[in-house]
């Protein structure tokens, strides 16, 4: 057990998919997996333990933000051994060619901070996804026929964004979406050896104004977590 996590030793599988909604990962968990087991539910955050194709998986909350998304993701490797983390969930679409529905892999994570910012001090670190996950994630996507865009993303501190400047920045230089875990897990994961990538469906779009309805969310969802899989068993 550890302070925010209070699965017992074993409870915790190798892999484990992070969507930040812990209600999230109990239907993921009991969509996907055989036999999913609650193992953790310290201050709200579920987390289930089942199998997928006969392999051990834990999908467990994050929360909002880098700085929840950090804790979790330091436990479940320091103290459970997780070697794959992947996170699923929604973003904001910054790209005219980026739709509501779509997947995106994010290859990169900008940021104006992480938590872990401190460590580098002037160095500006570049966060990546692991190579092998993103291309298998491409593959499994391709296969399904989803439509589906690999590319740097932005990780942001707030929610209620007030920088038009910046986003407009960042439009410009490509940058396919945003949301607010990506960047703080690939940085703890390189810092222990693990394998990340970041799998997200676009629910909403900066651009457009679209929103994903509610009642098509579950399904869009559905198609981020099948990717995730696969990639992670390739």
């Amino acid at each position: 057990m550890t302070i925010h996590i209070g699965a017992q030793p074993g409870d915790i599988a190798e892999t484990v998919l992070l969507p930040g909604d812990p209600y999230r990962a109990r239907w993921a968990a009991e969509t996907f997996l055989d036999n999913p087991r609650l193992v953790n539910e310290v201050r709200g955050m579920l987390g289930y333990t089942g199998t997928w194709n006969g392999h051990r998986v834990t999908i467990h909350g994050s929360g909002m933000g880098m700085p929840s998304l950090s804790i979790y993701a330091n436990e479940l490797i320091r103290d459970y051994g997780a070697r794959t983390l992947i996170r699923i969930g929604s973003a904001g679409g910054m790209q005219h060619g980026v739709r509501v529905r779509d997947l995106v892999l994010a290859t990169t994570a900008s940021s104006l901070s992480t938590p872990s910012r401190g460590l580098f001090r002037e160095l500006n670190f570049a966060p990546c996804a692991d190579f092998g996950l993103l291309r298998a994630a491409w593959d499994a996507a391709q296969a399904r026929g989803i439509r589906t865009h690999a590319g740097g993303i932005y990780s942001s501190d707030v929610f209620y964004d007030e920088r038009p400047d910046l986003n407009e920045q960042l439009q410009r230089h490509g940058v396919l979406c945003v949301e607010m875990e990506a960047a703080e897990l690939y940085i703890v994961a390189a810092r222990h050896g693990a394998r990340a990538l970041a799998v997200l469906t676009i629910s909403d779009h900066l651009l457009t104004h679209e929103a994903l309805p509610a009642a098509e969310r579950e399904r869009s969802f559905g198609d981020m977590v099948h990717v995730a899989l696969t990639a992670a068993f390739a």
